[in-house]
């Protein structure tokens, strides 16, 4: 007794997040009823069990429906005895014990996601200590690191998230309860509209998802057409979109706003020269273009991962509807000495936020002068420069 008030004080972690009732409930009901397994295989994966024995137990039950074997008492015994594991699991004592544990099936999918739960808290936990181990390092780039927290987060999310084989008919539910139908609907019905009757008439709107190249040649008004879309989703329509400008100042996009709404000639905006009527028209735009859902970064020379931890960030605060990035060729990537790659990989990422946030992503791009030097002058995707 002296000696164990002397020894120090241990302190113990608490142990990951489980449920070992739930594990065993699990895999007593598909002893109990092999076709049970059916309902659970879509969602819950062998890694999902926190003890081993009930997590290869439970991959040897795929494993037999995978070449279309019964999973009953005999045949995982069997099952495991052959892959050597059988008293690594406890034994047949232990199967037999588990398959008293509920008395029929019928709730095998509750304790399924039991234990898909208790699984998605403990990924949790270890992205928490990967975010940690990131926040420790000695990142020389910390957007990059920022970027990589977030992944290491979203990771758990996507995972929790993987999509299963759907029938037509609930993907087909799912997409009307997206769109408008009926001769209200407009153009854009089943994406976000741009606000330009013919153009929505030939896209039918931005579609979410969809990454959107808008390229010409320098000074031919590609961001006056990204800056009217992004007026038309924000004021018209009350969509939420968030603007990269890495070419021009935030306080030139204002001005290019207001003087568009308002329908003032932006010269006289610049140098003052307003009248009564042009400051009544700005006080009035002024009060719709505030009340629109418009975000604005000018973040000069931004690269592609702060660019997506910054979208990523305000889609939680504000779910997004669109993205507009003026322009491709000022994100900067990971391999800046090879332009080709930069841009190509670049594209690939913001394709990627596209599926990943579900919105449009409208990138404004420039064409190299091969497009003038040849006839017709059609643009080609290698004139991205």
């Amino acid at each position: 007794m002296v000696v164990e008030a002397l020894l120090p004080e241990r302190e113990f972690e608490p142990l990951p997040p489980h449920n070992t009732e739930a594990e065993e409930s699990v895999l007593g009901s598909l002893l109990i009823d092999p076709e049970a397994i059916e309902a659970v295989t879509g969602f819950l994966r062998p890694e999902d069990f926190y003890h081993p024995r009930n997590r290869e137990i439970y991959a040897a039950m795929v494993r037999l429906l995978e070449r279309r074997h019964p999973t009953d008492f005999v045949m995982v015994c069997d099952e495991l005895e052959r892959a050597g594991q059988l008293e690594a699991c406890g034994g047949v004592a232990y199967l037999s014990r588990i398959l008293t544990v509920v008395p029929t099936s019928i709730h095998v999918e509750h304790y399924g996601r039991v234990v898909e739960r208790t699984a998605l808290m403990r990924r949790l936990i270890g992205a928490a200590g990967r975010i940690a181990a990131i926040g420790y390092g000695d990142a020389a780039d910390v957007h990059e690191a920022l970027d990589r927290a977030e992944q290491a987060l979203f990771s758990v999310t996507q995972y929790r998230a993987s999509r299963e084989f759907l029938h037509i008919r609930e993907v087909l539910a799912e997409y009307l309860e997206q769109v408008q139908l009926g001769p209200e609907a407009g153009a854009a019905a089943a994406g976000v509209p741009s606000g330009f009757v013919d153009l929505d008439r030939l896209l039918g709107g931005f579609q979410r998802s969809d990454l959107v190249i808008l390229a010409a040649r320098p000074s031919l008004g590609k961001t006056a057409l990204a800056l009217n879309i992004a007026r038309n989703a924000g004021v018209r329509f009350n969509l939420t979109t968030a603007i990269f400008s890495i070419e021009m100042s935030r306080w030139q996009l204002a001005q290019r706003f207001l003087s568009t709404e308002s329908g003032v000639d932006s010269s006289r905006v610049r140098e003052g020269r307003l009248t009564d009527a042009d400051i009544r028209k700005l006080g009035e735009s002024l009060e719709a273009l505030s009340a629109a859902p418009i975000y604005i970064d000018d973040t000069p020379s931004i690269g592609i991962n702060e660019l997506r931890a910054k979208a990523r960030r305000l889609h939680a605060e504000h779910p997004l509807d669109m993205v507009i990035i003026d322009y491709l060729q000022l994100v900067g990537g990971t391999v800046p000495e090879n332009r080709v790659q930069m841009i190509s990989e670049v594209s690939r990422s913001l394709k990627g936020l596209a599926r990943e946030l579900q919105v449009p992503v409208l990138a404004l791009s420039q064409l190299s002068r091969a497009v003038e030097s040849r006839s017709p002058h059609i643009p080609m995707l290698s004139d991205l420069r």
